[in-house]
């Protein structure tokens, strides 16, 4: 019997939670709409009044999916950052790559003024967010990458990775001193996360990105498992353990940087929810704990949009800190209570 079909009813189990919070958070919100009316829209049916339509498939439904894909994406993130690094807190962020994409949004934001008035006008447009982000993300992610191929031990990367992660905050602090209290609010409003800005051609975009990270992963399961156990013991297993980490590195860099580029930087969900997950299945196998995390971690992201939105209230809750507030306890009580994590 395969490692996956053995668990298939707990795979099914999860699958069936995922679909029915998936329709839960694209009914609940400031206008709460009956589940029959939304399988009506979903179908192309006929509704009861058509601005629920529009409510549903302009905003909720994108924001879902996308809510899917960041979860998903962090915590399969997180994951590979544990796994490689063999700390049960690492997450995805460890690499700097969050704080690169931050910065690269500080930049264009914090530093319009310098900047001149052409470029301050991409700061208010998603996809100028996102394009600065992005290289952001990739100059650390470029750094990061040169450092590896100098430096043999895997943790001496963290380190490196922790060490850009402090420079970025450095130079994001000097922008924010020099900066007006409206440059100061909208960077911290992209700062708090969000998962309902995106139209659909960016979602499609933050797919992609997300199917490409998804393909180094599938590539190095079976290596995976054998760095569980350390980089000597995988080397006697004829793992390429440089190709490996290059990767791992690669997926983590266009996940992670994809995510803050489009949503801003979403804490916990990548540290927290691998955890949880093994908790669940009571395995390390990574041909199990991949596809069970990207389903878990997708489950955790709804449920905690859907009590961002507070239901049937106009105001909606900074994602980040929902997240934040979800997480935070989970390590705690994984610290607390000592629980073997498979490292």
């Amino acid at each position: 019997m395969s490692p996956i079909k053995s668990y298939s009813n707990t795979f099914i189990i999860l699958i069936l939670v995922l679909v029915f919070i998936f329709f839960i958070n694209l009914s609940l919100g400031s206008v709460y709409i009956p589940l029959k009316q939304l399988f009506f829209t979903l179908i192309n049916g006929e509704v009861d009044k058509e601005s629920w339509r529009s409510i549903i498939l302009s905003y909720r439904l994108p924001k879902a999916i996308t809510a899917i894909i960041v979860g998903s994406g962090l915590s399969i993130s997180g994951l590979l950052m544990q796994t490689l690094f063999r700390n049960p807190l690492a997450g995805p962020f460890v690499l700097g790559i969050s704080s690169g994409a931050s910065l690269g949004v500080a930049v264009l934001i914090l530093g319009a003024s310098f900047l001149g008035a052409n470029i301050t006008s991409y700061a208010f447009n998603n996809f100028g967010l996102a394009i600065a982000a992005s290289l952001g993300a990739f100059l650390v992610l470029s750094a990061v990458m040169l450092a590896a191929l100098k430096v043999r031990n895997t943790m001496s990367i963290l380190i490196i990775g922790l060490m850009f992660g402090s420079l970025t905050a450095a130079v994001i602090s000097i922008l924010a001193y020099f900066s007006s209290a409206s440059q100061l609010q909208q960077y911290m409003f992209w700062s708090f996360g969000s998962l309902g800005n995106l139209s659909w051609k960016e979602i499609i975009a933050l797919l992609i990105v997300f199917l490409i990270g998804i393909s180094f992963v599938i590539f190095i399961i079976k290596p995976l498992n054998s760095l569980l156990l350390g980089e000597n013991y995988a080397k006697s297993m004829g793992v390429n353990v440089k190709r490996t980490r290059n990767f791992v590195l690669i997926a983590t860099s266009l996940l992670t940087g994809v995510i803050t580029a489009f949503s801003g930087p979403i804490a916990f969900i990548g540290l927290a929810v691998p955890h949880l997950t093994k908790l669940l299945f009571n395995t390390s196998n990574h041909r199990i704990l991949l596809p069970a995390v990207a389903v878990c971690g997708a489950i955790i992201m709804l449920i905690c949009d859907s009590i961002a939105q507070l239901p049937t209230s106009e105001y909606t809750l900074p994602i980040n800190a929902i997240t934040s507030l979800f997480g935070a306890p989970i390590i705690i009580w994984l610290l607390v209570r000592k629980r073997k994590i498979y490292y």
